[in-house]
């Protein structure tokens, strides 16, 4: 492992999650210093690279949300100064942040996601709306789950239970983005499986039970305590918590990711684990997922996260 002398966490950006970023980047700085590592916390300006080149850290750690702090421009930026950064690359993380990619290389590997449909706004401005909206419930059916194809924190997403709701829910989603991923809302327990790799090879914590207050885990339940119930580790069979952890080491493996991220499933009645999306930049606040996790597996999130670090630092 690599010695760590000064490490920069990357927070807060100019996405939607901003917020939530700057929350998950003073979390990791809080406990990166409680193993004795000297952290330096910065947002992405103009005064970044400047920065950087002046005083290159040892290695950063990402906890930007959303748009550059997932898609692969912040960590490319990172790589054209060569520095040492903890999570998956830019090619891996453009084909993991946009949700439809991330099903279709899924799928390719036999793993289960919900049927959908992903279609920018124009098509709708073009072709109609109501005949589209009308062919979409045609070819899947009702419930439908209507989400950004990028970006995260269930920011325009909405259940869609009667064919009424659609179209608000359409508008709703293209708030956050011009493109509609629209699948098939499977009924179960959500839950959330974290993974990370030290070195040896990718290995699945405990899963995170994810039960809403209102049945929805939208941004609000996501990020204000209380208004969520969480179990870790969630309450499943042996054989389902079992498929759960394959499910998301393989499509970790499949995504091409690296040092740790977090899928997100449905659980059906009959034990069947469903994916929806993967997460190459967990949240990190106090009622985010990954943290929960590595305290159900008995860790402690410093010394993983400094781990993460020193991986990362000898690249």
């Amino acid at each position: 492992m690599g010695e760590l002398g000064h490490v920069l966490v990357l927070a807060g950006g100019l996405s939607y999650e901003r917020e939530v970023s700057l929350r998950s980047g003073r979390r990791v700085s809080e406990v990166l210093r409680t193993t004795g590592i000297d952290v330096e916390t910065r947002d992405t300006d103009s005064s970044l690279v400047p920065s950087v080149l002046a005083d290159p850290p040892d290695a950063v750690f990402v906890t930007l949300h959303g748009g550059a702090g997932e898609d692969g421009a912040i960590r490319s930026v990172l790589e054209l100064l060569n520095i040492p950064y903890v999570g998956a690359g830019p090619d891996a993380c453009r084909v993991a942040f946009d949700k439809p990619t991330a099903k279709a290389v899924v799928r390719s590997v036999d793993i289960q996601t919900p049927a959908s449909v992903t279609l920018p706004k124009e098509t709708f401005h073009d072709l109609g709306a109501s005949v589209v909206l009308g062919r979409i419930i045609d070819r899947l059916g009702l419930p439908l789950f209507v989400k950004p194809s990028r970006g995260g924190s269930a920011l325009g997403a909405s259940i869609v239970r009667t064919a009424e709701e659609l179209p608000a829910a359409m508008v709703g989603c293209f708030a956050y983005g011009d493109t509609a991923l629209i699948e098939q809302y499977v009924e179960g327990v959500e839950v959330a499986v974290s993974v990370v790799d030290l070195g040896d090879g990718p290995i699945a914590l405990p899963a995170v039970e994810i039960v809403p207050d209102e049945g929805v885990y939208d941004y609000a339940a996501r990020y204000t305590a209380g208004h969520t119930e969480f179990f870790a580790p969630a309450r499943l069979s042996e054989a389902a918590a079992a498929a759960c952890a394959t499910m998301a080491v393989t499509a970790h493996r499949a995504l091409g990711l690296r040092d740790l991220s977090r899928t997100d499933l449905i659980v059906d009645a009959d034990d069947r684990p469903h994916f929806l999306e993967v997460n190459v930049a967990p949240g990190m606040t106090e009622t985010s997922l990954f943290p929960m996790a590595v305290e159900s597996a008995g860790r402690d999130l410093g010394t993983l996260c400094r781990r993460l670090l020193e991986s990362a630092s000898t690249r």
